[in-house]
């Protein structure tokens, strides 16, 4: 009988689950609240948890998977299994996942960074096609990206290739949380899309529905920004031009650099959709050159929240 594999997304706030067929379809899903408290010394015990409970389940037993794989923010150790520094856990020890979870289920377990394991996913079974050349960046709280590069994901030499997030897209721009300045998550994560809406609201003159907002001393969201320059709001208008040409000087460089067949745009910003998607393939055209304009196509995620688990359990294929 085929081995099945287990895939375990884990979030800030929750944590999913999925058990795969080698061939990455979902046979069953579940997932449970991320417990952060006590310095999040409850998630790793949470997660055996809750596989032996679903093992039991489904009557199923640990012979019957070649393996786990788990994505998780943080830096990661691959080859030693281990997490340090994922502050939206509370982990701020370095925390033993793969030697506490094969312990606690028995199964080989295997580990990457939330956003390469993303990538893996939507390259896998999303729009990537199982191409051997695809990056993928998420437009989520914060920016990340993976790298698939012939064939292989780069990690690079401390685990942070494919931190599209930090390319410098405007070097006189807003500090970034990493310290530095212009990072494109300054402007085209969800905060940073509000925050360039909020300056340029300031300087505006004209009359702008997202500007009344703004005066009236209520809270805007990128969702909200997006929505009014559909329905042709000016001020909306050009903060979601100015957002796209910043995200196509990034994605132009990526292509530029690595020439993927695929950048695939995911994260809760990318639900704006070919609205967003048009603007920013203009930019791109722009600040390509021609083979790259050519070959590499930008598009849309396909895998929605699923793209974790799938990829996470893809980890697991090494097992097989």
């Amino acid at each position: 009988m085929d081995k099945k594999l287990i895939g375990v997304d884990l979030g800030g706030t929750t944590t999913k689950f999925a058990i795969l067929t080698v061939e990455g379809d979902i046979q069953q899903r579940w997932s449970i609240d991320t417990n952060i408290l006590d310095e999040g010394a409850h998630i790793i015990p949470d997660i055996i948890e809750s596989i032996n409970h679903h093992l039991g389940l489904y009557d199923m037993s640990a012979d019957q998977f070649a393996g786990i794989g788990m994505g998780s923010p943080g830096t990661v150790d691959r080859q030693l299994g281990t997490v340090i520094g994922a502050y939206n856990l509370n982990w701020k020890t370095l925390q033993q996942a793969k030697k506490e979870i094969e312990a606690g289920t028995g199964i080989q377990f295997a580990i990457d960074n939330d956003a390469n394991v993303a990538a893996l996913g939507e390259r896998w079974k999303g729009a990537g096609e199982n191409d051997d050349n695809v990056a993928f960046v998420t437009l989520g709280t914060g920016v990340g990206g993976g790298i698939i590069a012939d064939g292989h994901l780069l990690h690079g030499t401390a685990g942070a290739a494919g931190e599209i997030g930090h390319v410098t897209v405007d070097p006189t721009g807003y500090v970034c949380t990493c310290g530095k300045k212009g990072c494109l998550e300054t402007v085209a994560s969800a905060t940073g899309v509000v925050r360039v809406a909020r300056d340029m609201a300031e300087e505006y003159a004209g009359t702008s529905q997202l500007k009344q907002i703004l005066d009236d001393g209520n809270e805007i969201s990128s969702k909200i920004t997006f929505d009014l320059a559909k329905q042709g709001d000016p001020l909306a208008k050009m903060v979601v031009d100015k957002v796209a040409k910043y995200l196509g000087i990034a994605l132009g460089n990526v292509g530029n650099t690595l020439n993927p067949a695929f950048i695939v745009i995911g994260g809760g910003v990318s639900a704006a959709g070919d609205f967003l998607l048009d603007q920013v393939q203009a930019y791109f055209n722009e600040y390509t050159f021609p083979q790259v304009r050519a070959t590499t196509k930008l598009k849309l995620a396909a895998l929605g929240n699923v793209a974790g688990v799938i990829g996470a359990a893809s980890l697991a294929l090494e097992f097989v």
